[in-house]
């Protein structure tokens, strides 16, 4: 409920300032809270870790968007994918650094007992977890295959 309210106030001040690019990410926002509260099942209130997930959904259809344009060299189109990726990361939690990651990751995998990369999928259940929020699904599996294959 808090991102909404958030998401509400900086639509407000987007829409004054007349800022083209905050008002897209923050309508694509305001449009999944939307849906995801009125989806079948939900009860019509978003959790903060769904709030979270939500966002990162929404980064994460831009990053591959964004590959994309960059591919077919529309950089006009690029450029507006990255001013959404920027607008919508401003409500995520700040993001772990590699460094953290791999500290957090070597913490897990001793936990778990992982010791080759076959063991993946038993580390990735606890750290997605664990670190929602924190870091994307893409790099946490990169990182722990990397640490596995050492």
């Amino acid at each position: 409920m808090a991102l909404e309210q958030n998401v509400m106030a900086q639509l407000k001040t987007a829409m004054l300032a007349k800022d083209e690019a905050g008002l897209r990410g923050l309508r694509a926002i305001k449009a999944a809270i939307i849906l995801a509260k009125t989806s079948e099942g939900s009860n019509g209130e978003l959790k903060e870790a769904d709030e979270a997930k939500l966002l990162q959904k929404l980064v994460k259809q831009r990053k591959d968007s964004l590959a994309i344009y960059r591919e077919q060299a529309r950089a006009d189109l690029a450029q507006k994918e990255e001013e959404e990726i920027a607008i919508i990361e401003r409500f995520l939690p700040k993001q772990m650094d590699e460094a953290a990651l791999k500290e957090a990751l070597a913490k897990i995998i001793a936990e778990t007992g992982a010791a080759s990369p076959a063991d993946i999928g038993k580390v990735m259940g606890v750290a997605t977890k664990q670190l929602a929020g924190q870091a994307d699904g893409k790099t946490i599996n990169a990182v722990a295959r990397e640490l596995l294959s050492k």
